[in-house]
């Protein structure tokens, strides 16, 4: 079975424009954010929208994220990527620690 990141290097191949990737992550993460107004009633238009919507234009954006960093390094983004996820959620696993002693 293919990896996240494996799918990612896959994509990457057949992806167009790179230099805009930065910028889809952005349109992705909007999109959901639309969706989720409208799924809660804070737009001015008639749109229906589900969890389901928003789920998938955050996982757009996630893809969208992971391809960008790809671009950007094509052989280090998964470690960087594991040394930023790493960082970013020690004080959650420090926290966990403290709470579970």
């Amino acid at each position: 079975m293919d990896t996240l990141w494996d799918n990612i290097e896959k994509l990457s191949a057949v992806e167009e424009l790179k230099a805009l990737q930065v910028g889809k992550v952005a349109e992705e993460a909007g999109e959901a954010m639309h969706a989720l107004h409208g799924l809660k009633g804070l737009t001015t238009c008639d749109d229906d929208h589900t969890w389901s919507e928003v789920q998938n234009d955050l996982v757009g954006a996630v893809i969208a994220a992971l391809l960008a960093m790809h671009y950007i390094d094509p052989t280090g983004a998964r470690a960087t990527f594991d040394e930023i996820l790493h960082r970013r959620t020690r004080r959650g696993r420090e926290a966990a620690t403290f709470a579970s002693a």
